[in-house]
């Protein structure tokens, strides 16, 4: 990651990345509102797409990972980037939680997109120091939260209820738990978020049995068992 990344990083370039899914919280300077940059910096959503499509034409799972790296931020005390933050001092990195350590991905498009948008409009797109207020109108986080990635994030292995619970605890539906759930329909799932379905369910050598069995059994032709 580039230096300017290590501390303090502005959100709003990861916000805009993709359609907002922001939670409708109220912030510093009142509610979030998508024309928040429309006077002082009119071009960076057009920045902000360019520098992404490049990165999605180069690598199609691109456009995945950035979608999960943006919902695990918001999912954490809201949409204020403290997924980008790197540990400094005190400060222990959302990145070393266990739903993004070795998983998380897409920081080094961040860095390209805030190379470009500082070009355009230097000083100007969500630094915590500037008076505009951040992320479409949030401030950018100082601090983050490992325990709040560990715990608030819903995990592959929780339940319909608790991964509703988890929904409903952040001001979401059963509409948004359906359309955001399916954002899975993209990029690619790690092995070992679904191994123990295929074959070790319940801790019993049994593959999860409400999984369509034809699917299991093409799943399993890609995807070697292994035994705990």
């Amino acid at each position: 990651m580039a230096k300017s990344l290590n501390s303090l990083v502005p959100v709003s370039l990861l916000t805009l990345i993709i359609a907002p899914i922001c939670f409708s919280m109220s912030t510093h300077g009142g509610p979030l509102y998508p024309q928040f940059y429309k006077h002082s910096c009119p071009n960076v959503e057009k920045i902000i797409w360019s520098v992404v499509a490049k990165a999605v034409a180069k690598e199609r799972r691109m456009a995945a990972s950035l979608l999960r790296l943006h919902f695990h931020d918001c999912f954490v005390k809201g949409c204020d980037g403290g997924v980008l933050l790197d540990s400094s001092g005190s400060l222990i990195s959302e990145k070393r939680s266990n739903p993004n350590r070795n998983s998380a991905r897409g920081f080094e498009v961040i860095d390209e997109i805030k190379a470009a948008v500082e070009k355009e409009c230097p000083e100007t797109v969500s630094y915590w120091w500037t008076k505009l207020g951040g992320t479409i109108g949030r401030r950018d986080t100082r601090d983050a939260s490992l325990s709040g990635s560990n715990y608030n994030i819903p995990a592959p292995n929780n339940t319909f209820q608790t991964i509703h619970t988890k929904f409903k605890l952040k001001g979401l539906d059963l509409v948004d738990f359906v359309a955001l759930s399916g954002s899975h329909t993209i990029g690619d799932a790690r092995c070992t978020s679904f191994r123990q379905r295929l074959y070790n369910q319940s801790g019993n050598g049994q593959p999860d049995n409400t999984l369509d069995q034809a699917y299991a059994a093409q799943l399993r032709t890609s995807l070697p068992p292994v035994w705990w």
